[in-house]
């Protein structure tokens, strides 16, 4: 009998377990909403957990995104990071009380991988308690 392959996701959480890797929460919602996303960073930080979240707010101007031709490159790069970090994570943690179209995305993403997710808000969880 030949011993069962593990998926790439049964290997990472195998790795994380052998390094004694903390529960890892990855943190989704509109950018405007960054200060609340600092804190909600903060609070999982001191209950032990490694948080990952958006790394920068394209809201603001900067000079890294101040042209279309620099921003929507960016903007598809910046998506595809981000799913790599709800991939990792054990837990997903939606931060604000408005959820567009991106952060429903991101959610829809989260819940195909079977992450738990939550919210600071309940009230706009776009699926009604599904995900």
């Amino acid at each position: 009998m030949y011993p069962q392959l593990l998926t790439p996701e049964e290997k990472l959480a195998a790795a994380k377990e052998g390094l004694n890797i903390p529960h890892i929460v990855v943190i989704c919602g509109s950018t405007r909403f960054m200060a609340d996303m600092a804190e909600a960073n903060l609070r999982e930080t001191t209950a032990g957990h490694i948080v990952v979240a958006p790394g920068c707010n394209m809201k603001e101007p900067h000079k890294l995104w101040a042209s279309d031709e620099l921003a929507e490159p960016l903007k598809a790069r910046l998506d595809a990071l981000h799913r790599a970090k709800i991939r990792l994570a054990d837990e997903v943690l939606v931060v604000g009380d408005y959820i567009g179209t991106s952060t429903t995305a991101e959610i829809r993403y989260a819940a195909s991988l079977g992450k738990p997710i939550r919210y600071t808000h309940p009230e706009v969880n776009p699926f009604g308690g599904i995900a």
